[in-house]
């Protein structure tokens, strides 16, 4: 059923907050500092090289050098200086005393029954707080992988249904912990040049492990603007990790003032966590929105750069049993939605220890699917992934390795009465 590798005990607790992030970012300048151990994954060519220069490399030889590291780093993959065969041995021995390339410590992983994948990371403290956890979940599918990365430890938004709102939050991820998940996903599947691929690994047969790459993970991507901003350029970079833009995705809860902003600098897919029609149900379901109500965000989402058939915007929808399901929210969606290039996930709700809510059963589901389609729009249904092991849409949360024994028996439960 779950199959659960712990490879080391879990911290008593996920880690008192550092600084308290604001809700956007400020600008991560800082450059990393020779004798710190700073990392220099989640740098950028221009960070690389002074990193190299900060350690004495000449000028003449810091564009050739800063080629090598981003090879070394982003095309191969490697986590030991050791390992850079065309660096000097003097240089690899300087870098290896100056900075590290090292990956965060996998403090647990689990693989669900229909193969999902999810880890548990463990990060270094950004000063003198303690060490904090984030999780990373792979998706495998026929032809192609998804993996789900986080941007934050814990979330500020407490959407009502989902688990991670219900831990606060504690910090913004740097772009190098953003990015360190993707290459540990990649290592643990095998997904770098010349790696196996793990023993009993449920990955597509052909081609590349880690095609796709949603933010859909803990926390909101636009609070933390600098930092997934870099981290997605780098994961887009042809001559790096080299996902396509048009596989990467963004999603938000409906932060509006940088909404255009994302679409003009980071230039990724948009997706929407929209889950209700009406401002009174999504002031209680995602409460940015009283803030930043229904008209406003869908004002963004009209002008958000580059919008097109050909990109168009996923628009989220989590059914929830009795709440936002009927035939008239449907009618009332496509109404919303008009005029909009839009694709609708229609979401089963995942169920978690504590949750208020049911998942819509599957009728229902398709009744309302089919309303929404008819106007137009595509509107596929999610199909449930990684639910037994906490893994699917809405559950991350830090500490979900530690369930109780009675609450994974009260998750099997709620898993087994949706009929999934």
């Amino acid at each position: 059923m779950v199959e659960s590798t712990s490879l080391s005990s879990p911290a008593d607790d996920a880690g008192t907050p550092d600084t308290p992030a604001p809700e956007v970012a400020a600008d991560d300048t800082a450059v990393v500092v020779p004798g710190r151990g700073d990392s220099l994954v989640g740098l950028d060519r221009d960070g690389l090289g002074e990193a190299l220069r900060a350690i004495g490399v000449p000028d003449r030889q810091i564009r050739m050098r800063t080629a090598q590291l981003w090879h070394w780093l982003y095309v191969r993959g490697v986590d030991d200086f050791d390992a850079m065969t065309n660096v000097s041995k003097e240089l690899r021995g300087k870098l290896a005393e100056a900075y590290s390339i090292a990956r965060p410590e996998i403090a647990a992983e689990q693989v669900s029954s229909d193969g999902t994948r999810k880890w548990l990371l463990r990060l270094p403290s950004l000063g003198a707080g303690r060490p904090v956890e984030v999780e990373t979940v792979y998706i495998p599918e026929e032809g192609r992988g998804t993996l789900c990365v986080s941007s934050q430890v814990g979330c500020t938004l407490t959407c009502a249904f989902c688990h991670t709102g219900t831990q606060k939050m504690v910090r913004n991820l740097t772009a190098g912990e953003i990015i360190a998940q993707i290459m540990v996903a990649r290592d643990r599947l095998g997904d770098f040049p010349e790696r196996e691929t793990p023993m009993g690994a449920v990955v597509p047969n052909e081609g590349r492990l880690v095609t796709n790459v949603v933010m859909m993970g803990m926390g909101e991507p636009l609070y933390n603007f600098t930092n997934v901003k870099k981290a997605l350029q780098i994961a887009a970079d042809g001559e790096g990790l080299g996902l396509s833009r048009r596989r990467i995705t963004l999603s938000t809860s409906g932060v509006v003032p940088m909404m255009a902003r994302a679409g003009e600098e980071i230039g990724v897919m948009l997706a929407v966590s929209l889950h209700a029609v009406r401002d009174e149900l999504r002031d209680v379901l995602v409460p940015i929105n009283k803030k930043y109500p229904i008209k406003e965000l869908l004002d963004a989402c009209r002008a958000y750069p580059g919008l097109s058939n050909a990109r168009r915007i996923t628009f989220e929808y989590v059914m929830l049993k009795g709440i936002n399901d009927s035939p008239a929210d449907a009618l009332e969606l496509v109404r919303l939605l008009k005029g909009i290039p839009a694709k609708i996930n229609l979401i089963p709700f995942n169920p978690w220890p504590g949750s208020a809510y049911e998942c819509s059963d599957w009728e229902t589901i398709e009744t309302f699917a089919d309303i929404v389609n008819r106007a137009g729009y595509a509107s596929p249904i999610r199909t449930p992934r990684g639910r037994d092991i906490l893994a699917a849409c809405g559950q991350l949360k830090s500490a979900s390795e530690r369930l109780k024994i009675s609450e994974r028996i009260a998750l099997e439960a709620m898993v087994a009465g949706t009929g999934d």
